[in-house]
């Protein structure tokens, strides 16, 4: 579904980074209305003020995407603030650091329930409504480590691997209908959910120091540019939207050494990802 003066853009996780960067992108378009929503209601308010420029509606709601009452009550909000939902950006996202054996099971269930099932609950309670529009644009933001998987982010991967699974099958399920799917999968992007990842439980301190400077240093895109490759692929309605040249040789290599992509990967970035074995 093309973006347009009546579209309606929703997003999780717009109190910083692409998230909000997204939420400025549509407000850019002069769309309807924009409905951002993410935990923290201080980054959220920052992101709402910055929208004000742009003279279109903003509704803001504190949600925590891993409780379903709450994103079923954002919907309720933005139907009723607006009468639709063109398009659902499922951005939240929080970062892990720590190899399977040093992070717990509390540790990955607390990213699970905001990566992969914050996503499915976004999905299951916007599509009905799209459905009964006759259009509209559901896009999940996985990762690149959605198509590879270095080493001390395993739990990590394992809910963009998700995004990304489940994102490809709806989309196929969608096939023939005014409802697009895509999916994004962003390289090395400035943002900050690095330094604000959780260390494993028995993770070594160094690790958490060492994740935001080694993202420092191949974040090649910032929040701004990432933003406008999505809205941009939103309106080709791209299926896979890749963020960054890096995403793009992320992808080739997995899918030409589906074997080898990791070492090939690691010497490129200069052992970088072996810090983490």
């Amino acid at each position: 579904m093309s973006v347009t003066d009546e579209s309606v853009a929703v997003i999780t996780g717009a109190g910083s980074g692409i998230g909000r960067a997204l939420a400025q992108r549509f407000a850019k378009a002069g769309i309807k209305g924009i409905a951002i929503s993410d935990v923290n209601e201080d980054s959220l308010k920052e992101t709402a003020e910055s929208l004000a420029e742009f003279g279109v509606p903003c509704l803001m709601d504190v949600v925590d995407v891993s409780r379903p009452d709450q994103i079923e009550r954002f919907a309720a909000t933005v139907l009723n603030e607006f009468k639709t939902a063109t398009h659902l950006v499922n951005n939240a996202g929080v970062g892990l650091v720590g190899r399977t054996e040093q992070v717990s099971l509390d540790d990955m269930r607390w990213l699970m329930d905001i990566n992969f099932w914050g996503t499915v609950y976004g999905t299951k309670v916007f599509l009905p409504i799209m459905r009964s529009q006759g259009a509209g644009h559901i896009i999940n933001v996985s990762s690149v480590f959605g198509l590879m998987a270095p080493p001390g982010q395993s739990t990590y991967c394992a809910s963009k691997f998700a995004v990304r699974g489940f994102t490809e099958s709806l989309r196929h399920e969608l096939y023939g209908t005014n409802i697009s799917v895509s999916c994004v999968h962003p390289g090395g992007v400035k943002t900050n959910i690095a330094r604000s990842a959780r260390k494993g439980e028995n993770a070594p301190e160094e690790d958490k120091r060492i994740a935001p400077v080694i993202l420092d240093k191949v974040a090649r895109t910032s929040a701004e540019e990432a933003a406008e490759i999505i809205f941009r692929g939103i309106m080709k309605r791209n299926p896979r939207i890749l963020i960054g040249s890096d995403a793009a040789q992320i992808s080739a290599i997995q899918r030409l050494f589906p074997k080898r992509y990791y070492r090939i990967m690691d010497r490129i970035s200069g052992g970088m990802l072996s810090k983490f074995r």
